[in-house]
């Protein structure tokens, strides 16, 4: 979930220095409105999209050399799961991030009741003027006016030339629902409270209704007149910020120069397309980026260096069996010959079955075992299907309750060893950790996996062992 937030806040400041840099001096409007109300939604949806065409096609070779864990085996014979984390009962486990994101929470929709509570008082007053799409509220003894929906609220110490022109312009908010789009960023900034940006967002949006505004009043009202209008009225706000307010001291500058601006040329328009590349890099980070807990595979450019180390690690032992001397002949062969890929890393299909003991290297078998529903699919998903149902399977069916049952604390390391039969039998399972209970419990959640589909190597099933760590987890 921090990742994810992580990636929602940088996508939204790319999206806003875009806006910054690139599109906010140009005069369409519109389009920038469109652009400000998109982006920010955008910037939280893709890290959930996830386009497989954007990645590069990266062969993936699996480990090669394997910390030993429990047996004394050589560690290329086993391939390691990523670790499961079990979250174990101790008491009521109190999740600080959800009670503080909870009480910002609640904070935001409070401080957004008591915005529309002043507002209330004043939508109850009566309508001086009601028409069929809008209505008209006077404000006693005040000289400021702003929008919300469908009614306008003008002060009664504006004089009628005053009321109308504003009247033009805060009924152009009122046909283009600029509320709607305040109101769009009111619940951003309630759910994501903690986002900064969310405020800049609606900062923008809100200048650019005035401007909007402004752009179809001078259609009709000479402009010198209206610069005058807006530099001379004595004016009040109201500290609400999901109205549109004509007299917003911090904007009238702003609004005076985009109408002395000149019109963007229709080229400028092209500048939106920076948007494509943009959503594209982001993209295709979303699609390349991995869950550190489910790597399991690594680059190919790393085949020479695990190559390497499996030579180095054959060369140290001093009784190699025949499988191991096939594969080191082999290995050495290959480095020697400087011809090192993907598809000739599987070495074993070059010697017949007969040759080798029972045990294969795992990076070397040419199928891996399959847990039931994933055989359907190539190498590297099926390893990755195979190792997430794994972990699926597990979770579901660890007693939590141990942790309160044996008194346990923090992080307990759990080490599992299994071996998929040739048969794709559970078997050879074994456990180590810092209680003899624990060991129990890994062992028989292992043991009643389901039948797997079994390995094959030459056309031929072959047993495969794997290492799975579990990290179990008891509040403190």
């Amino acid at each position: 979930m921090l990742h994810y937030i992580i990636q929602i806040l940088f996508f939204q400041l790319f999206f806003l220095l875009v806006y910054e840099v690139f599109l906010k001096k140009e005069t369409f409007f519109n389009y920038n409105r469109i652009y400000l109300i998109a982006t920010p939604l955008l910037a939280c949806l893709m890290p959930w999209l996830r386009l497989e065409f954007l990645v590069e096609a990266v062969p993936a070779s699996a480990r090669l050399i394997i910390p030993q864990v429990i047996s004394n085996e050589s560690g290329i014979y086993w391939e390691t799961l990523p670790q499961v984390t079990i979250y174990g009962e101790k008491g009521l486990e109190i999740n600080w991030w959800l009670i503080t994101y909870l009480a910002g929470l609640l904070f935001s929709i409070s401080l957004f009741l008591l915005k529309y509570r002043d507002l209330r008082k004043f939508l109850r007053l009566p309508a001086v003027n009601k028409e069929q799409n809008f209505r008209i509220v006077e404000i006693p003894g005040s000289n400021a006016a702003y929008t919300f929906f469908n009614t306008v609220f003008i002060g009664d110490q504006l004089s009628e030339n005053e009321k109308e022109n504003i009247l033009s312009h805060e009924l152009v908010h009122v046909k283009q629902k600029h509320s709607v789009d305040l109101i769009y960023f009111e619940i951003l900034k309630i759910v994501l409270w903690f986002n900064p940006l969310i405020y800049i967002y609606q900062n923008r949006i809100a200048g650019l209704h005035e401007f909007i505004a402004d752009e179809e009043v001078v259609r009709t009202t000479e402009k010198r007149t209206y610069y005058q209008q807006l530099l001379n009225t004595a004016f009040s706000t109201q500290n609400i910020s999901f109205i549109n307010q004509f007299f917003n001291h911090s904007l009238i500058k702003k609004r005076i120069f985009m109408l002395q601006k000149s019109k963007s040329s229709q080229l400028s328009k092209f500048k939106f397309l920076l948007v494509i590349p943009l959503m594209l890099a982001m993209l295709t980070y979303v699609a390349c980026s991995e869950d550190s807990t489910n790597q399991n595979l690594t680059n190919n450019s790393d085949i020479d260096h695990q190559m390497d180390l499996l030579l180095e690690s054959l060369k140290q032992k001093q009784n190699l069996t025949s499988t191991e001397n096939v594969i080191y002949h082999n290995l050495l062969k290959r480095k020697e010959e400087g011809d090192v890929d993907q598809e000739k890393t599987i070495l074993l299909s070059e010697v017949p079955l007969e040759k080798y003991d029972d045990k294969i290297p795992y990076a070397l078998i040419e199928k891996v075992p399959a847990f039931p529903g994933c055989e359907e699919w190539a190498h590297d998903v099926l390893k990755n299907c195979t190792s997430d149902k794994i972990s699926q399977f597990v979770t579901k069916n660890f007693n939590t309750d141990l942790g309160k049952e044996l008194g346990l604390t923090g992080f307990n390391r759990v080490l599992v060893q299994f071996r998929i039969s040739e048969t794709g039998k559970i078997v050879d399972v074994k456990a180590r950790a810092p209680h003899p209970e624990l060991v129990k419990e890994a062992k028989r959640v292992i043991s009643s996996l389901p039948d797997m589909i079994p390995g094959e190597q030459n056309g031929r099933p072959v047993s495969v062992m794997y290492s799975l760590p579990i990290a179990f987890k008891v509040s403190e």
